[in-house]
């Protein structure tokens, strides 16, 4: 496991997707974006590429949680907010420059 996934643990999700988020740190991933040109079959971005998402904010995104209509897009949007939130947070804790 990558040092940046192991300081997922116990972190607080950087998505807090109203009404799915679980708010429970102990279920903290890193979770890859999922992106034409970056990931495909066998291809999984850099874990740079990734946000500390609980277990529940995890599933909608890779889409083990059934979506309501139009709310791919909002999912989508919070998703790459919760990259840059995380990225912000690494910095921060001096993981990255």
């Amino acid at each position: 496991m990558s040092a940046l996934r192991k300081l997922a643990d116990g972190k607080e999700c950087q998505m807090r997707f109203p009404g799915v988020c679980n708010g429970n740190p102990a279920t903290t991933v890193l979770a890859h974006i999922r992106m034409a040109g970056i990931t495909g079959t066998g291809l999984k971005a850099p874990d740079l590429l990734g946000a500390w998402l609980c277990k529940d904010c995890h599933d909608l995104t890779d889409g083990r949680t059934h979506l309501s209509d139009g709310q791919a897009e909002r999912v989508r949007l919070s998703f790459f907010e919760a990259v840059i939130r995380t990225q912000y947070q690494l910095i921060r804790m001096g993981a990255v420059k």
